[in-house]
């Protein structure tokens, strides 16, 4: 039996993040405002920091990590690399499995890697307030206990069906000092229109964002942060596939696939970014997202420019989209469930570098569940969906007699998704396949650009 965990030290923490820009076989495509005309950076002023602008419109390959975030970081990265051997024996399979655990931060996923260095950058711009979303709480969360580090106030407004869903993880928002709001709320212009139409609205992560662009935009004392989606957060997380790629070695493996979860793409793109590069160079990996069948924003959805809220606020960006006025199903991966994806991962997905699976619900709970009995950590539902494909993955290699070195990311634990798991058990989920008429419906109107 080889070892089970691959340990680095604190002092292997990256030092830099990696641009993937500097890799893409054309020139990123460019989000534009609501005239279609591309959009110059210091439009974005009004609710980012200068050096998150710069860090945005950024091709440079290696962009330095701060000394005072990297401290922080020290919490709890470099975070474990397992083998999961005894998953690997559940399935009798030849495969070698495995998996980057991100549940070990103080939020319990990896949305503090983005969330440390968002409010950093503003606390040095002298903002002391920031607005953001959430859908299933991990991002509320992070940015909360980032936001009380650096002495950054912070309200979350956080999509209504997980509000109600995961009560703890407003409590742990609250207990670092948050302010949360269901949404679509009376606080706000867009919240209330939203309401109007339907007082009954589940909300989705684009009414939210829509929610807290408004706000940040309206109060000269406030900044927004995003979670997801922009080219600055998929640079941040890069740390986990920057540490990974260490670990692999000392395990002296190589993936053969990397898997992970996509909604807005932070996830995916925190593990499979730095891939990418050994890609460009000709090393042959397969880089797999993998989506719920109720959002299938990356299998389903249309190339085209498109806004990243629903009610038009942020800059038009060209990604794969179910339409900005999507609202997804109430299921519970709450963090997957967005109409669009990160401007990145979709120009990398339609060059054919990245390849989209979607999976349905009960199919992720099933395999979180045998996770969670062979490995004994239980995973956020997010986390289930590359379970899920791994586990394919896995199945696959043992019907072809193959081996196969498959990595995945398990992003965070579902300490505070208990509830889900019981209504798994009750026999009370189900499976959302999304219409195809509601697709078409949606896509009529996206913005026109040129």
């Amino acid at each position: 039996m080889t070892d089970a965990k691959f340990l680095l030290p604190e002092s292997a923490i990256p030092t830099h993040w990696y641009n993937v820009v500097a890799d893409f076989p054309a020139p990123p495509e460019p989000p534009r405002g609501p005239d279609g005309k591309i959009l110059a950076p210091d439009a974005l002023s009004a609710i980012f920091p200068p050096a998150l602008i710069e860090q945005e419109m950024s091709a440079q390959r290696w962009l330095p990590i701060p000394d005072a975030v990297r401290d922080i970081y020290r919490l709890w990265r470099p975070a474990p690399l397992y083998r999961a051997h005894r998953l690997e024996q559940a399935l009798g399979t030849p495969a070698r499995l495995y998996y980057k655990y991100e549940g070990v931060s103080p939020a319990g996923s990896h949305k503090p890697n983005t969330a440390v260095p968002q409010a950093w950058y503003n606390a040095q711009a002298g903002v002391r307030r920031l607005t953001t979303e959430t859908g299933a709480g991990q991002w509320g969360s992070s940015l909360a206990m980032a936001g009380q580090m650096l002495g950054v106030e912070v309200r979350v407004y956080m999509v209504r069906v997980s509000y109600d869903q995961k009560p703890h993880r407003r409590s742990m928002m609250r207990t670092w000092g948050a302010e949360v709001i269901a949404s679509p709320s009376p606080h706000t212009a867009a919240g209330r229109a939203m309401l109007q139409q339907d007082p009954d609205s589940p909300g989705s992560l684009g009414m939210a964002i829509s929610e807290a662009v408004e706000e940040a935009a309206g109060r000269a004392d406030t900044n927004y942060a995003l979670g997801s989606v922009l080219n600055h957060v998929m640079l941040h997380q890069t740390v986990i596939g920057l540490e990974a790629k260490q670990q692999m070695a000392l395990a002296g493996d190589y993936p053969d696939v990397v898997i992970a979860p996509c909604g807005g793409g932070s996830n995916f793109a925190g593990l499979a970014f730095p891939f990418v590069a050994d890609k460009a160079a000709g090393r042959q990996v397969r880089l797999l997202a993998v989506e719920p069948a109720s959002c299938p924003t990356l299998t389903r959805g249309a190339y085209a420019y498109d806004y990243g809220d629903t009610a038009g606020l942020t800059p038009i960006m060209r990604m794969y989209t179910l339409g900005h006025d999507f609202v997804p199903p109430g299921i519970h991966a709450g963090g997957l469930r967005y109409h669009g994806s990160a401007p990145l991962v979709a120009q990398l997905r339609h060059a054919g570098i990245v390849e989209a699976r979607a999976v349905p619900q009960l199919a992720t709970f099933e395999a979180g569940v045998l996770f969670a009995r062979s490995e004994g950590i239980i995973p956020a539902p997010e986390s289930n969906h590359a379970i899920r494909a791994a586990i394919d993955e896995a199945l696959e290699a043992k019907q072809a007699g193959e081996p196969r070195v498959i990595l995945f990311n398990l992003s965070g634990h579902g300490h505070f998704d208990m509830a889900s798991y019981d209504r798994y058990f009750a026999g009370e989920l189900r499976d959302y396949d999304y219409p195809e008429t509601a697709i078409a419906d949606a896509l009529k109107r996206l913005p026109t650009v040129g």
